[in-house]
């Protein structure tokens, strides 16, 4: 049998460098994901010290009624006017970890660069909460969000989408339930490294990521799915990448790492047009899953095209602006400005 491709090897230089200074082996911890030690992960991971924080950035918490311990902060620049776009984003984690205070640092910087009104949702995990309570808590989070826009500063007309990892995943499976349900307008999604696939079939997906593993992913689409993951009787709003029909969903822009465990369903996913949909754009970027986010601030500001491939989605990715190729974060905040800019 062939072994799983090693990927370290093959890394940028500072993201190995990077990867060997942390002082705990995280893709080692995730690996070791069971049910048993899932709440003593979950507490490792929320003892991390929180970056610091602008003081230009107001911040608020919101209870989601019937919807248990299911949350939304709203992050709205202090000295912002008018009615504005919104980023409705959800976080990443694997379905299993993570809340909504990780993305803090990310409005702080979107909100204050592209004056925008950004909402992340503190959806339930699984396994306490599987498939589709996650989901469901991230439609109500956006239903509140439409409900209550006027109040908030936000343009009803331009609510987008978004997340990392897991939350993209969620993100997927959102615009898909809002397409079909018919009530709630989404204008965009931004998918970094999307989690959007439980049958583990593509050569990618059999990698040894040194932060999420083939190991870590099944645990968390377990998690998710329980004995129906891999089976045939897993909805597209669950697992996005299973779905047939992908028309009628918003301009869409999908980023993943040229190494991710993720890439080879994320680049099918924004690929060839699926009966008429060809408002997605996909961009493949060099770094592998998780370091593109965390790299990504500090190469906001670089302009090399050097070994990314991209794909334009079509007419409505031109109907919201140009789209500048750039590496990491950047790529995303110009999907944010052109769309902001746009009539």
């Amino acid at each position: 049998m062939t072994q799983p491709l090693d990927i370290r090897p093959l890394l940028d230089p500072e993201i190995s460098a990077l990867l060997a200074a942390s002082p705990v082996d995280i893709g080692g911890v995730l690996a070791s994901l069971t049910n048993e030690s899932i709440v003593d992960i979950r507490a490792m991971f929320s003892a991390t010290p929180p970056p610091p924080l602008s003081d230009t950035i107001e911040r608020t918490d919101h209870v989601l009624v019937d919807r248990g311990t299911a949350t939304l902060r709203v992050h709205r620049p202090k000295n912002l006017a008018g009615q504005r776009p919104c980023v409705y984003w959800m976080h990443g984690g694997g379905l299993v970890l993570g809340d909504n205070k990780m993305d803090d640092a990310r409005f702080d910087s979107w909100c204050n660069e592209y004056g925008i009104v950004g909402v992340s949702v503190d959806y339930r995990l699984a396994p306490e909460f599987p498939y589709p309570t996650p989901l469901e808590d991230c439609y109500a989070g956006l239903a509140w969000v439409h409900q209550n826009a006027e109040s908030l500063g936000i343009d009803a007309t331009r609510i987008g989408i978004g997340g990392a990892s897991a939350g993209a995943g969620l993100a997927a499976g959102l615009a898909l339930l809002a397409r079909d349900r018919g009530d709630l307008s989404v204008a965009f999604q931004l998918l970094i490294y999307p989690m959007i696939d439980d049958r583990q079939i593509t050569v990618s997906s059999t990698w040894s990521d040194p932060i999420w593993s083939p190991a870590a992913n099944t645990f968390g689409w377990t998690a998710y799915l329980g004995d129906k993951k891999g089976t045939s009787d897993v909805e597209p709003y669950a697992a996005p990448a299973r779905a047939t029909d992908l028309s009628g969903l918003p301009p869409t822009l999908i980023s993943v790492g040229a190494l991710d465990g993720f890439s080879d369903r994320a680049q099918q996913f924004g690929d060839d047009p699926i009966d008429g949909c060809r408002d997605r754009g996909l961009h493949l970027h060099g770094f592998h899953h998780h370091q593109a986010v965390s790299l990504g601030d500090l190469l906001a500001d670089g302009d090399s095209n050097a070994g990314h491939q991209t794909r334009d989605g079509g007419a409505n990715l031109q109907r919201i602006g140009e789209v500048r190729l750039r590496t990491g974060l950047g790529l995303w905040g110009d999907f944010l400005a052109a769309y902001q800019k746009s009539p």
